[in-house]
């Protein structure tokens, strides 16, 4: 695959171009044991990558004492002007990215009065724009200070590489958009999807962060509910998600025959029908139709896609059938677990039936998705019953990129039904069970989880007073965010 340019690299400021966070530390130490609270390693969060008002407000908190702020202010500016050094690689860094004409920002959460003395140090040349905590209304970890410097630079956030030394400023450049080199100074920070951490800049060069720079690839599984039918100006309404959600390719179920090809003519995009009720829409090429053409109401079926003209990713869509449903039988029939586990039958031949398709389609290292809904929960949510045919996808090789994403249900179940059913539709008595029985599932091969969520328009009214919401479904639809590694 054609690797994105590079348009820009954003650098935090203290403790990543220049040795300040020692510096801040000190200042706040100093001014925190005159006032009888000396700072703990536990109070890194509130300090390290902090506005000065931050930290000046939540000291104030702690001790009583009043105007900490201009205190502080002092403090640390006295420490910059007489002992500001460079962190090692950093002007070397600066220098080879300008050779190479990528534009480069400073991102800071100290004020301007501060940054104006480091720029003053390091070159104010070196810099195209500086974004400091007087020119956004909020600043790290909010995401607001790398989108005003995208905005200023006129660059994607998503084909820019971030530069921190801290958890707060990675939150605020990957809440931006942002893939990010972490340089810890002083707290540590952890490896994770989009965020790669090195022990110095001296080690970093232009090209390393072109690699961090990968294409990615979102992809939405969504049931369409009888083709959205059900709600009124449904196609309108589901265009809309598609746009907002920036979907690059969606694994569609109940499409009513026709809502794969409507949706793909509305958006100028590519779509592949299967049956009256399976359809895969992609902004890529389709390159092929994949599985069973008259695979039938329920099933599996796929296409290949062909993402910027080099490489190919399987994309299919499945959806099983919905009865008898194990939540309903584990709830309000209390069947044990071996009884739900032999009820799974029937969607479990779906799901061997579509594993082989996908097998016998792929080839040993092609990227392979696969979207659905299962209507049916996950092995990796009840540990209680071993829900067998989540299991025996993941025993293929595929792996839930919602869990992946968040790998505790309890704090994040990631429940897809239902928006509309807060209680079940024949017996109002009973609270309906909320589960999590659609997936975006990925085979790895090339492809890394960067995000997964859950999408719901507003706040859907429940059934029957559907015809209005904003939501067109009775589905939560699952949105994933994959990087696409380059091919060999």
């Amino acid at each position: 695959m054609t690797q994105p340019p590079l348009q820009a690299v954003l650098f935090d400021m203290d403790g990543t171009l220049v040795d300040t966070e020692r510096l801040w530390w000190e200042a706040v130490q100093d001014i925190a044991t005159e006032l009888g609270r000396p700072l703990a390693e536990a109070d890194q969060p509130e300090v390290l990558g902090r506005p000065v008002e931050h930290t000046a407000d939540w000291l104030a908190g702690l001790t009583g004492a009043r105007d900490l702020a201009a205190r502080l202010h002092e403090e640390f500016a006295e420490r910059v002007r007489t002992g500001i050094v460079p962190r090692p690689g950093a002007l070397a860094l600066l220098d080879a990215l300008a050779r190479d004409g990528v534009p480069t920002a400073l991102v800071t959460a100290s004020p301007r009065a501060v940054a104006d003395s480091v720029l003053a140090v390091l070159g104010a040349d070196r810099f195209r724009v500086s974004v400091t905590a007087d020119d956004t209304p909020a600043t790290k970890p909010d995401p607001d200070p790398y989108l005003a410097a995208c905005r200023a630079l006129g660059v994607d956030p998503a084909r820019c590489v971030a530069v921190e030394d801290t958890p707060t400023g990675v939150t605020s450049a990957e809440a931006a958009g942002c893939a990010v080199l972490a340089v810890p100074s002083l707290a540590p920070i952890a490896p994770a999807p989009g965020r790669t951490v090195v022990p110095s800049l001296a080690e970093v060069t232009p090209g390393r962060l072109r690699d961090l720079v990968r294409p990615r690839l979102r992809v939405l599984s969504w049931n369409l509910w009888y083709g959205g039918t059900k709600v009124d100006d449904h196609r309108a309404k589901q265009l809309k998600v598609i746009l907002d959600t920036e979907a690059d390719v969606v694994g569609l179920q109940e499409t009513a025959g026709t809502a794969a090809r409507e949706l793909a003519e509305a958006l100028g995009w590519y779509h592949h029908e299967a049956g009256e009720n399976l359809g895969v829409i992609s902004r890529h090429p389709i390159t092929a139709g994949l599985g069973d053409p008259d695979v039938g109401f329920y099933g599996a079926a796929g296409a290949r896609i062909s993402v910027d003209g080099l490489r190919e990713v399987d994309v299919w869509t499945a959806h099983l059938h919905y009865t008898p449903y194990g939540p309903y039988e584990a709830a309000f029939d209390g069947l044990p677990p071996a009884e739900l586990i032999a009820h799974e039958g029937v969607r479990l031949g779906q799901m061997r039936e579509a594993l082989r398709w996908i097998a016998e389609s792929g080839g040993a290292e092609r990227p392979v998705i696969l979207t659905g809904d299962f209507n049916c929960p996950s092995h990796l949510d009840r540990p209680d019953v071993d829900w067998p045919v989540t299991r025996a996808a993941e025993e293929a090789g595929l792996r839930d990129s919602y869990r992946e994403a968040h790998p505790d249900p309890v704090l994040a179940p990631g429940h897809t039904w239902s928006p509309i059913h807060p209680v079940h539709e024949e017996n109002p008595a009973r609270p309906e069970p909320q589960d999590r029985i659609d997936y975006v599932l990925h085979n790895g091969h090339g492809l890394d989880v960067i995000d997964a969520r859950t999408v719901v328009t507003g706040v859907p009214r429940p059934w029957p007073d559907v015809a209005g919401n904003d939501w067109p479904s009775d589905h939560a639809a699952v949105l994933t965010t994959f990087a696409l590694t380059p091919p060999e």
